[in-house]
């Protein structure tokens, strides 16, 4: 068969057969011990993504178009200020709203090469065909992977911008922010930069919304990651027996989502040779989602050497681009 000529090769870094190795390994750690968690990656198989896609445009769901907003506005100064060749954005699904970096950086002239960097490598073969489509002339390099694992993986060359959108940041616990931060400052030098996307502490009403909205998508979605264990490990999860549940941190000002058990339940998982024993009312956390202070987002980032040039907020204040560079 030969090959469509807007077709893209991905470079594929992590397998379906390590994706599920590594889902039994976290699985194994999250639920046959307790507190019992999961970790949102698995949200994301084709019914997830499908879901996700129908939050963002929810009227609670504020922070996409927030981002957006701030794209719209701040995309030329971006590519001036970065003079970017290379643009290579972190969990890049569809790259929806990346078009608005990719057209500026067009314009601007010194864009030479996108790579969008995901887990799913069937997202990235359709998403990259469909940029270099758009974008004649432009390489398209996709990378299959696991931003917690590969970020040494990254393309070198001068004049790179990571972008990391959505606040998709505030998945990871302190300590794992830390390390992947550590990482990007080491890898990125005084011409690279970070463009981070920052959803910002605000009314716990609304924060709430945007979690457990009144359509019951989000709830669906969270369900959604039993569903995928139910297929992938064989598990016997009965999805409508959990209530979705988010709650705010006010201590750790983040956002948690769980599933709570709505009566005591024995659910055989085979792949991990293990029932797991749910009391009545225990939950699974399956999300966190940090809120941010900007000003502590740039002591962060210095610490681990990465200097914020600038950082903008949406005509509401509900959302923040942090744009920072590299040392030497």
């Amino acid at each position: 068969m030969v090959a469509d000529a807007l077709s893209v090769v991905v470079r594929v870094l992590v397998s379906p057969d390590e994706l599920r190795r590594l889902l039994v390994e976290e699985a194994r750690a999250g639920l046959l011990t307790r507190p019992r968690e999961l970790s949102p990656k698995w949200f994301y198989d084709e019914r997830g993504c499908e879901l996700f896609d129908e939050i963002t445009r929810l009227p609670e769901y504020y922070l996409t178009r927030s981002e957006r907003e701030i794209l719209e506005r701040r995309s030329d100064e971006i590519a001036e200020r970065t003079g970017a060749r290379t643009l290579i954005e972190l969990g890049s699904g569809t790259s929806e709203k990346t078009r608005l970096l990719l057209d500026a950086l067009t314009r601007h002239g010194s864009l030479e090469r996108f790579v969008p960097f995901d887990v799913s490598e069937p997202t990235l073969e359709v998403s990259g065909a469909a940029v270099r489509k758009e974008y004649p002339g432009l390489d398209v390099e996709p990378i299959a992977g696991d931003f917690e694992r590969h970020l040494d993986e990254l393309p070198s060359g001068e004049r790179r911008l990571v972008a990391f959108l959505g606040s998709t940041i505030g998945n990871l616990p302190p300590d794992e922010r830390y390390a992947f931060l550590a990482e990007l400052g080491r890898l990125l030098g005084p011409t690279d930069a970070l463009l981070l996307g920052i959803d910002l502490v605000k009314d716990e009403s609304r924060l709430l919304a945007a979690y457990n909205d009144a359509a019951g998508v989000t709830a669906d979605f969270n369900r959604n990651v039993l569903r995928v264990l139910n297929r992938e490990l064989d598990a016997e999860f009965e999805p409508e027996a959990f209530e979705h549940v988010a709650r705010w941190d006010t201590e750790r000002e983040w956002v948690e989502m769980r599933l709570r058990s709505t009566r005591a339940q024995s659910v055989p998982v085979p792949a991990l040779e293990a029932v797991v024993e749910l009391d009545e009312g225990e939950t699974i956390r399956t999300e966190i989602s940090q809120k941010f202070r900007p000003e502590l987002v740039a002591e962060e980032l210095a610490a681990v050497d990465l200097d914020v040039a600038v950082t903008w907020l949406d005509s509401g204040g509900d959302f923040g681009l942090v744009l920072a560079f590299g040392r030497d």
